[in-house]
């Protein structure tokens, strides 16, 4: 053991010898469908994602991705400190901006670690973890109330840059998506079918400005597509053959291409790891059931899509692509979720993580070179918009819902009469989670559910320390528990 963990370390220490520390580059997709890319679903996808399949088959597609959530605020947090949502005061839905942010400012993020390890840190893209609006004169917080978008000047106090990133053009959500964001100060309104196009040309330009510098760079982008509103530009109207949505999802995918074409121009695609993904499954809005007749199905061979306890909630697309370490056209079935990234990165410029953060993040490096991921997590937490929980271990996920925990049908309010109060299902037998065995196999259940809640009470999931979390109650049962019946 201590001979392979020698040699690994050997190789890497070669690597950056070589290249240096790799540059980082995460895509994150908003309400992107797990079968919405061409080659994750080939026969049920009708929309062409020709740069996202290039990158696959550059590359390694993970088959067993998650997000921390079936929504977006909650992923997001999760993606950028290693830790659930859950744990903190957002115990259901997502936020609305014009509030303190949601990321304490003495907790350590990817982009406050790496910026330690000699990182230029930028985001383009949607922020969604809340932050206040000043005015720029008098220092007054605006209040949503009187404002429904922030006014141009206004000041921000807790945004990206006060949480480790240097550089950050976007905006908060797509309710304020006109409200155009440089660093802390909105310095614009535009209409929002200009503000894919300009995340775009931001993050070409961001790339562009690296070249020849010494320090390598963390480049986030979570895009606000193809989310709603859905505003596909004219040159992509009418591009898909599906309407509006699928011409979205090509626009989005163009994105990759771009960023990819201004990777190459700078010398710096070979040593750039460079990450593609979803913060959750497709949304109702862009119109799943007309897309089921055209013959795309938006979450492919899962059940349910965004804001759902179901898989098709938030297992994710999650596609790498590392030319020194990745084997093109690879592929892992391991379980991982957005929160592993911090612990990942942690591994990959080999420091370890700060202390008070990554309470639910194991490095997933070792799939990257088809490697068993080390974990010391017993399974997986999943989480729907209304707080639902599930737990998966193995094959194996106990939902602790009557339903989808979500949109989907049927809902919570809709299960049908006399269902179980909770769902359990053997993913590897019933990926599209269809035969509850929660009665059949109470044995599994009680496992599981103990798990979770040790998970749940300990602060964290992985290996260390307790520590705590932001709220002294989480409710376990949204539905109701067993004993209430």
């Amino acid at each position: 053991m201590k001979r392979i963990v020698f040699c690994f370390l050997l190789s890497f220490a070669f690597q950056f010898s070589v290249f240096g520390k790799p540059n980082l580059v995460f895509v994150l997709c908003d309400d992107l469908g797990y079968g919405d890319v061409r080659c994750l679903a080939p026969k049920t996808s009708k929309i062409p994602t020709p740069h996202v399949d290039r990158l696959a088959k550059e590359g390694m597609t993970f088959t067993d991705a998650h997000s921390g959530s079936s929504v977006c605020t909650p992923t997001r947090y999760g993606l950028l400190t290693g830790r659930y949502s859950w744990r903190t005061r957002l115990q259901q839905g997502v936020v609305q901006g014009f509030a303190p942010c949601l990321i304490a400012k003495d907790r350590p993020t990817v982009a406050s670690f790496l910026k330690e390890q000699g990182y230029h840190t930028a985001i383009i893209g949607k922020w969604h973890l809340d932050f206040k609006y000043l005015d720029p004169k008098s220092g007054d917080e605006y209040s949503k109330k009187k404002f429904k978008s922030p006014p141009v000047g206004a000041k921000i106090p807790d945004g990206p840059l006060h949480r480790g990133f240097d550089h950050f053009r976007g905006f908060h959500h797509a309710r304020n998506m006109e409200a155009v964001i440089e660093d802390d100060e909105v310095i614009a309104h535009d209409p929002p079918i200009n503000m894919l196009p300009r995340l775009t040309r931001e993050s070409v330009k961001y790339v562009e400005s690296r070249k020849g510098k010494d320090e390598p760079f963390f480049l986030y982008v979570p895009l606000g597509s193809p989310h709603t509103p859905i505003l596909p530009t004219p040159k992509w109207q009418g591009k898909s053959g599906l309407g509006k949505y699928g011409d979205f999802v090509m626009e989005t995918d163009n994105v990759v291409g771009e960023i990819r074409k201004a990777l190459k121009r700078i010398g710096e695609e070979e040593n750039t790891l460079f990450i593609f993904s979803s913060d959750n499954g497709c949304s109702k809005a862009a119109g799943i059931g007309n897309l089921a007749q055209q013959g795309h199905k938006v979450s492919a061979h899962l059940r349910g899509s965004k804001a759902d306890l179901w898989d098709g909630g938030h297992r994710i697309p999650f596609i790498v692509k590392w030319p020194v370490k990745v084997k093109p056209g690879s592929q892992s079935d391991q379980l991982i979720c957005l929160t592993d990234f911090f612990a990942t990165v942690s591994e990959i410029v080999g420091e370890e993580f700060p202390e008070g953060s990554c309470e639910d993040s194991v490095s997933f490096l070792p799939a990257l070179s088809g490697k068993k991921i080390v974990s010391t997590r017993n399974g997986g937490i999943h989480h729907s918009i209304s707080g639902h929980f599930a737990y998966r271990q193995g094959p194996w996920k106990l939902l602790l819902a009557k339903a989808s925990g979500g949109w989907s049908s049927p809902n919570e309010k809709k299960a049908k009469p006399g269902s179980p109060p909770a769902q359990l299902y053997d993913m590897e037998a019933d990926v599209g989670e269809r035969k509850n065995l929660y009665l059949e196999k109470p044995e599994v259940a009680k496992k599981l559910l103990a798990l979770l809640k040790a998970d749940i009470n300990r602060g964290r999931s992985t290996k260390g320390s307790a520590s705590k979390n932001d709220v002294e109650k989480i409710v376990l049962w949204k539905s109701g528990s067993p004993k209430a019946k």
